[in-house]
């Protein structure tokens, strides 16, 4: 019997080379393929003439075959076939290449539906091997074609035919929806297997849309009740109660004061961390806006308490930062602080892992600071109270969990600098209380921020050539490392969208290197990118970080939250390819230090040929400093994404975050809250779903898929 559990293998042709390209795509199974949602639709249903043809992409045309197709044979082996096709508004030449035996599906007055991109000369219209089915008055042909995500081995028409396959083959058995039949009812949604029929298969925008509001519905579900289940399977009963009397011992230490922020979100903290019930706490804030004396706090709260702390920073130059500026703080106050990374020497790190699990106070580390290499075995704390994870984003929850478990009921504050906004959060982060630092400290400089194009380069490198000669640093930040990259072809979704212009070429790393390093030979251009081992970036990093490298040229990889206060200009090119909010990260690089700092986004293509939703997003760059405000702009016009992927061009979801195949969490607002109200009413009433077994089954199949 098929299932939707069933290998891709049978499907009729898929053999060991197509199930391994499908394996490719994360596909092993008919559900799968399934799940394997369409990219875009494209939109055949608006019929054009030859003379009203889009110019900026593919049409859908009804013409008339008027001349006997003919094979032109060529010397190389090669062939192509050739016809004439017209309607009432001109006539059209139709080529398909090395495809002879098309030559007797296109007799003469036979009427296509055509779809592919028209091509003008003059006063002739073309046609290269555009999709061709047969038209006549009363035939129904589907107005919305799906599109997908390919890998080599799979073509738009081989996965087209075999969701179709698929389709049928499960649509003969009875499937039970996993969804309570009182929650389909009081929404009135389709059912699952006619969601995903309509979903890859819409007769008309309305079957999309209903099918759409069915599987975005059930991606919020399950997500919010995988997240609510592991909250309940690893919080732990209790955790020790940490209260100080003062926090003026380590206050009187700083240089500033506390903004009102910082102290309520202090306060925030003081109080998880006087309560049994184990903190699970985000802090939250913009660049610069003190987020680590807010740790800094909570560190000594729970070290006065006599309990242990670790800080776990994403890469050995961030930890080392880290370690600098809390040790020469705490070691004032008697809290001894050690350092653990991969690359500590290995007697060192015995000594180290020996003083955290010392069983007598007067022998033990009190805070322990390092990457990954904290969650390694072998490193066991005496008396674990608090863990801090910094830079949230680039930890998942399995990781934050396998490093609270090093000690018994831990206490757990993360944070992060990337501003999101509270509905973001709430899903994202579910497991999580919110803090948020909406405030400045004062005096912290705006780094003016300026949008140009390529015509402003030689009055660019003069003002790099200043801010270098004044003793300062220059990011240059390119969106692709070698010039063959391109980003994903994108086609608008349903055609409901006026298509922004033809994109120029991406800007490239290793060339824009080269350049200026021919531009500026006094000067030492360091480059740096995601493909380098992790040694060299941190040797690159720290190069710049110690003023040995004027220039550096990076892709997005360049660290979050490395201090690099000598860096004044940050120049991103190809702005328009990135989001705001990564685009407010990249400025954040600069103006940390006392140096009038700026930020100079290059457009790849004149103002007057950027698509409108381009110019209104670099605008708001232009205009706008405050962090939660770009990224609430950021979710209303480009949903999630930024949120969630790695780099400008990878749509890789972060470790830890939520996989959304449909979901735009900023237009499906009302889904979002009915879907984790329906989910928290369902475990009030059932906790562990006993009287759901094909639900609690796929849960605990999407919770593994999504959490990582």
């Amino acid at each position: 019997m098929v299932t939707r559990n069933s290998p891709v293998s049978v499907l009729p042709g898929i053999g060991k080379v197509k199930a391994a390209a499908y394996a490719k795509l994360g596909i092993l199974t008919l559900g799968d393929l399934l799940l394997h949602y369409p990219r875009a639709y494209e939109n055949r249903g608006e019929i054009r003439e030859l003379a009203n043809a889009r110019e900026d992409g593919k049409s859908a045309l009804i013409l008339t075959v008027g001349s006997e197709p003919k094979v032109v044979r060529l010397r190389s082996h090669k062939s192509f076939l050739k016809f004439k096709a017209f309607d009432d508004s001109g006539v059209c030449e139709v080529v398909y290449f090395n495809q002879d035996y098309l030559k007797s599906v296109f007799p003469i007055g036979a009427v296509f539906r055509f779809w592919g991109k028209v091509e003008r000369k003059g006063k002739h219209y073309s046609l290269s091997s555009p999709v061709a089915e047969p038209w006549a008055p009363g035939v129904h042909l589907p107005p919305l074609c799906a599109v997908y995500r390919l890998t080599d081995g799979i073509t738009l028409k081989q996965i087209t035919k075999d969701v179709e396959t698929a389709l049928q083959l499960l649509r003969e058995q009875e499937l039970c929806d996993p969804l309570p039949p009182e929650l389909i009812a009081k929404h009135g949604f389709l059912p699952l297997a006619v969601a995903e029929e309509h979903l890859h298969r819409p007769l008309d925008k309305n079957d999309l849309e209903e099918a759409r509001r069915r599987l975005v519905y059930q991606e919020f579900f399950d997500f919010s009740l995988g997240m609510a289940l592991m909250r309940r399977k690893t919080a732990a009963p209790t955790a020790p109660v940490c209260r100080v009397a003062s926090l003026d011992p380590l206050l009187s230490l700083l240089p500033y004061r506390l903004t009102g922020a910082q102290e309520r979100v202090i306060a925030e903290v003081r109080a998880d961390l006087a309560s049994p019930t184990p903190m699970s706490r985000m802090i939250v804030g913009d660049v610069g806006s003190g987020k680590t004396i807010c740790a800094a706090a909570a560190i000594w709260i729970a070290v006065k308490s006599g309990r242990q702390a670790a800080l776990m920073a994403p890469t050995e130059i961030l930890a080392r930062q880290h370690y600098a500026d809390l040790s020469s703080l705490f070691s004032r106050l008697g809290v001894r602080v050690a350092l653990l990374l991969g690359a500590t020497p290995a007697a060192e790190k015995r000594k180290i892992r020996a003083a955290l699990a010392a069983p007598d106070p007067a022998d033990r580390v009190d805070l322990v600071i390092g990457t990954h290499a904290l969650l390694s075995d072998g490193v066991e704390f005496a008396a674990s109270g608090l863990v801090v994870a910094d830079e949230q984003h680039r930890f998942g929850a399995r990781q934050r969990a396998a490093l609270a478990e090093k000690g018994q009921n831990t206490h757990l504050l993360v944070m992060s600098a990337t501003p999101i906004p509270r509905s973001l959060a709430l899903i994202l982060y579910g497991d999580l209380s919110l803090s948020k630092i909406d405030e400045l400290p004062p005096g912290r400089q705006r780094v003016d921020t300026f949008v140009v194009d390529d015509s402003y380069r030689d009055r660019l490198n003069e003002f790099i050539r200043r801010q270098l000669a004044d003793g300062g640093q220059v990011y240059v930040v390119c969106p692709a490392i070698e010039e063959e990259e391109t980003a994903p072809d994108e086609v608008d979704f349903t055609g409901l969208f006026d298509p922004e212009p033809a994109r120029p070429p991406l800007k490239a790393a290793v060339t824009y290197a080269k350049e200026l390093a021919a531009v500026f030979p006094e000067t030492r251009v360091g480059f740096l990118h995601g493909k380098l081992k992790s040694a060299q970036k941190e040797a690159m990093m720290s190069a710049f970080v110690a003023g040995e490298i004027g220039i550096l040229v990076s892709t997005t990889v360049i660290e979050v939250g490395v201090n690099v206060p000598n860096a004044s200009l940050m120049i991103v090119e190809n702005a328009e390819r990135f989001g705001l909010s990564q685009l407010h990260q990249l400025r954040g690089r600069v103006g940390r230090g006392l140096r009038k700092s700026y930020c100079v986004l290059v457009t790849g293509a004149t103002a007057d040929r950027l698509g409108e939703r381009s110019r209104e997003r670099l605008e708001v760059m232009r205009t706008t400093y405050d962090g939660f405000a770009i990224a609430e702009q950021d979710l209303n016009q480009r949903g999630p994404g930024d949120f969630l992927a790695s780099s400008a061009s990878d749509t890789v979801r972060q470790s830890g975050g939520l996989s959304l195949r449909l979901g735009n969490l900023a237009e499906d607002a009302l889904l979002l809250a009915a879907a984790a109200q329906d989910a928290g009413d369902l475990l009030t009433i059932d906790p562990t779903l006993q009287s759901y077994p094909l639900l609690q089954s796929r849960i605990s199949t999407v919770t593994g898929n999504l959490i990582s």
